[in-house]
């Protein structure tokens, strides 16, 4: 997709008041709370040092509402002060008089980190560009900055406030990881070999679905790998899953599987095995003993096999959320297994997410991989050529529309 996209350069920042718009969003460990891997905090850290003569607000959302990974930033900005190597201040605030206090008082060369934004109800739906300005979040702080720089390719893909909104009413320019991003992805796209393999897993539905289809007619997924809740929904869709789909637009879903299905019959494998939990420890089965009230936590050793065969033959592997719960050891072994396949392929792999970004850092492997993405479902439809939020605003504040 072509666009423009101004650069920190471009725009006034010396001395002014800057929205920085980041993605850190970052595994939690489910027991003990805290933070699985820094990969994201130290992407959004080289912006926020080359802002040096500004003042900078930084802003990200973390995990979703009810989950366990919902929790403040406090963490984040102990890390990011960490890679910054200097303070960032913190404030348990998005946009309320707190939040708009800390940022007049800031002074050229201080940052100031909100707490996670999805904290206002606002930033978890998605608006047109105009309707997002008019948001409370957007309006309460427009006025209290000069400029908002957008580096947070992950979130390229969702129309939020602080994605869309602030363009409207700021200057508007992209950040250091999203150049960074862009330019990694289409060097490697200019050389993608075929046999092109995607492996496609994680808990996001939607965006896979939304994706798929394209991703095969740019000849960009000869063969799709399911593994996860995703592969779940196709298991569903071919009638091979006994269990219930426990998730919001369950039924909606398996018709858009079973459509795909049909289309593509050639194109998808599924898993012919996999392992769940029985007295605390990891038993595989196959598809046909699974038990209604089973739960798939991931793939089984039969499947990984296959699998990797496919990975080591396909010259170009884009994989994008992990098999398993992978966070527990004992449902590990997918992703982990998967990823040492693309590692000692001799095709040109990329794999994108931040799940799968802390699951090559536990394994050692993250350099054999050609590119490693901080993004995971904005790729997937960047790859499939949609059309993004993000650089739609960005393109729009390029050419002073």
């Amino acid at each position: 997709m072509a666009f423009k996209m101004l650069s920190i350069e471009d725009i006034d920042v010396i001395g002014k008041t800057v929205f920085v718009r980041v993605d850190m969003n970052t595994p939690v460990d489910p027991k003990s709370g805290k933070l699985m891997e820094h990969n994201r905090i130290a992407e959004a850290s080289v912006t926020i040092r080359d802002l040096k003569k500004s003042k900078v607000v930084v802003a990200s959302h973390q995990g979703r509402v009810g989950r366990n990974d919902f929790i403040s930033l406090e963490q984040h900005a102990k890390v990011l002060t960490k890679c910054l190597g200097y303070k960032v201040k913190f404030v348990d605030d998005v946009f309320g008089p707190a939040a708009r206090e800390q940022i007049d008082s800031l002074s050229n060369g201080e940052v100031l980190l909100l707490d996670n934004l999805r904290l206002s109800a606002e930033e978890n739906i998605e608006f047109l560009p105009a309707d997002a300005a008019k948001t409370m979040l957007v309006q309460r702080l427009y006025k209290h900055f000069d400029a908002c720089v957008l580096d947070s390719f992950p979130t390229a893909h969702r129309s939020c406030p602080s994605i869309v909104g602030f363009p409207e009413l700021l200057p508007a320019c992209g950040g250091r990881s999203v150049v960074k991003e862009l330019n990694a992805i289409n060097k490697i796209l200019d050389v993608a070999k075929g046999i092109y393999a995607t492996v496609l897993g994680g808990a996001k539905i939607s965006d896979r679905l939304e994706a798929i289809d394209t991703l095969i007619a740019n000849n960009r997924a000869d063969k799709v790998l399911l593994t996860g809740m995703v592969g779940n929904v196709f298991l569903k869709a071919a009638g091979q899953l006994v269990s219930p789909l426990e998730i919001q637009n369950g039924t909606r879903y398996v018709k858009q599987a079973k459509k795909l299905l049909a289309n593509h019959p050639d194109v998808f494998e599924l898993p012919k095995d996999v392992a769940i939990k029985s007295n605390e420890s990891r038993v595989e089965v196959t598809i046909k003993e699974l038990e209604i009230n089973d739960k798939i936590l991931d793939i089984g050793s039969n499947t990984i096999d296959n699998y990797s065969r496919i990975i080591r033959s396909s010259g170009t592997i884009f994989m994008n959320g992990p098999p398993g719960m992978f966070e527990d050891h004992r449902f590990s072994k997918g992703t982990e297994e998967l990823l040492r396949a693309m590692t000692s392929s001799l095709g040109t792999t990329i794999v994108s997410g931040g799940h799968l970004s802390a699951a090559l850092e536990r394994i050692g492997r993250k350099e054999l991989i050609d590119h490693v993405s901080t993004a995971g479902g904005a790729l997937v439809l960047f790859l499939a050529g949609k059309k993004l939020p993000l650089f739609e605003v960005l393109d729009k504040a390029a050419k002073g529309d």
